[in-house]
C-alpha cells in the first residue's frame, strides 16, 4: 500500500503541549491541541508534574476530537504514530503509553517519532484543502536546505540533503531563543509566557515599554 493512501493518527505530549493529528500523505485531515500553559503561570515555567496530569486529563478529549472533526472512526486509522523524544520524560510517557494501547487495542502498526524531525518534515505538510491532491515535487529543486528549527530548548540549523539525511551545522551553546525570550520576561515582569509579548513589544518599536524594575 503506497504510503500517501495511509492514514495516520499522530500523538504529541513532549512539553506543554497536547495535540493529535490526522494525515493522509502531506495532507493535514485534521488536528486538535490545547496548552498547559495558564496552569503553569503563576510558577513562571512549565512544571513537568503539572504539565504530565494536564496531558492525562486532555489527550482522551483531543484524541475523541481529531476523530470527530476527520469524521473518521479509530479503525479507519492505518498508523498510530506518537513523539518519543526529546522532550520532558513523564510527559513523553503520557503520549507513547496512550499510543501503544490504541496500537495494541486496535491491532495497528506503532511508528515513533523524533521531535525535531517532526518539526524539520512540518514545512512540507498540507492543510486539508489539498483534497489528497499533491504536487509532485522535484528534490532537485528543494535539497539541500538549510533548517532552522527552534522548539523549547532546541535551537538548530540542520542541513537536509534528502528525506532523512541530515546534518546538524549549528546550535546554541545555552539556552534556546524561545527560553530567552521567556526569561527577558520575566525579568520585565511581563509573565508567563515571556516570549509573546518580548515579540509583541518589539514590533510596536517602542523602547520606552522597555523598563527593567527596580529593585
Amino acid at each position: 500500500m503506497n504510503s500517501d493512501n495511509k492514514y495516520i493518527l499522530a500523538i504529541e505530549t513532549s512539553f506543554d503541549e497536547t495535540a493529535v493529528a490526522i494525515s493522509k500523505g502531506r495532507c493535514i485531515v485534521s488536528s486538535v491541541l490545547t496548552s498547559s500553559t495558564d496552569l503553569h503561570k503563576k510558577w513562571g515555567g512549565v512544571v513537568p508534574d503539572i504539565a504530565r496530569r494536564a496531558h492525562i486529563e486532555s489527550l482522551p478529549l483531543v484524541y475523541k476530537e481529531a476523530l470527530k472533526r476527520a469524521r473518521m472512526k479509530i479503525e479507519d486509522i492505518d498508523i498510530i504514530a506518537v513523539t518519543y523524544g526529546p522532550g520532558l520524560a513523564i510527559e513523553l510517557e503520557v503520549g507513547i503509553s496512550f499510543a501503544k494501547e490504541l496500537a495494541i487495542k486496535y491491532s495497528k502498526p506503532l511508528l515513533p517519532v523524533d521531535h525535531m524531525e517532526g518539526h524539520l518534515l512540518s514545512s512540507f505538510i498540507l492543510n486539508s484543502k489539498c483534497n489528497g491532491q499533491l504536487k509532485e515535487f522535484n528534490k532537485k529543486e528543494i535539497f539541500p536546505a538549510l533548517a532552522l528549527l527552534i522548539s523549547g530548548n532546541h535551537t538548530e540549523l540542520v542541513l537536509m540533503n534528502d528525506f532523512g539525511q541530515y546534518k546538524k551545522v549549528g546550535e546554541t551553546l545555552d539556552d534556546a531563543v524561545g527560553e530567552a525570550f521567556d526569561k527577558v520576561g520575566r525579568m520585565l515582569e511581563l509573565g508567563f509566557p515571556g516570549g509573546p509579548i518580548v515579540s509583541m513589544l518589539a514590533k510596536e518599536g517602542n523602547p520606552n515599554k522597555f523598563k527593567l524594575p527596580i529593585p
